[in-house]
């Protein structure tokens, strides 16, 4: 990108936190509310360019860490998750352009392969990757619906795939429970299978009980993704 058109960009947006820079001044208005929202921009746009640079994948642990950095952790306004997913795709987009479509693609098409592989267990494609938001560290995430958790590890291991196991809270509905993923390598790159049951398949899914439904991607729309390589 030009030199001209970057610092276009920062003009545009310095008033309003798109990937303000933590370590420069800002002037603080007498009004309160304007204090708050000025950091909850600072915090955005730093937790942002940590997940960016640095490959932590918790909103929740980036906007702790930024807010120590910037001396708000008592900060009443943290930014939303949504906040710093606005932050990190203008930040990749500004500063990794290239280099992020040439990464998500290349994760999608892993992710793809992993798929074919898994049909029977009816896997979906979910979080950053699918988002386009992977980072250089990031996982690629894949649900798989099954009444029969056990015969996807019987899978794996008969074709000589090894994984770790652990729990992970989601919520289905409205209820929370423990869902068993599975961790792996796959071409390099780690892989989490978090397991549901056949059922889930056709309801809404959620990390917390307030937060978004997860989105989720299949064989077919996957495969769309990757032949406009730019969405």
């Amino acid at each position: 990108m030009k030199k001209g058109v970057i610092l276009a960009y920062f003009a545009a947006f310095s008033g309003c936190g798109i990937i303000a820079d933590s370590r420069l001044p800002l002037s603080m208005p007498k009004d309160s509310k304007s204090k708050q929202q000025q950091m909850r921009a600072r915090i955005a746009a730093a937790a942002a360019r940590m997940m960016a640079e640095d490959g932590l994948e918790d909103f929740a642990l980036a906007k702790r860490k930024a807010a120590r950095q910037l001396g708000a952790e008592d900060t009443q306004s943290l930014p939303k998750n949504e906040e710093i997913e606005a932050e990190l795709r203008a930040y990749q987009s500004l500063f990794q352009g290239e280099e992020q479509r040439e990464r998500i693609n290349d994760l999608r098409e892993r992710a793809l392969e992993a798929m074919r592989l898994l049909e029977r267990f009816r896997p979906y494609l979910a979080g950053a990757v699918l988002k386009g938001t992977a980072g250089r560290y990031s996982d690629i995430d894949l649900q798989l619906f099954t009444d029969d958790g056990k015969a996807v590890e019987l899978f794996l291991l008969s074709r000589n795939i090894a994984y770790d196991i652990y729990d992970q809270r989601h919520f289905a509905g409205d209820q929370a429970r423990a869902v068993s993923v599975l961790k792996l390598d796959w071409r390099g790159v780690p892989m989490n299978l978090a397991i549901y049951t056949l059922k889930e398949e056709r309801g809404t899914l959620r990390t917390t009980l307030a937060g978004r439904p997860i989105e989720r991607a299949g064989i077919q729309a996957v495969t769309q993704l990757l032949s406009h390589p730019n969405s």
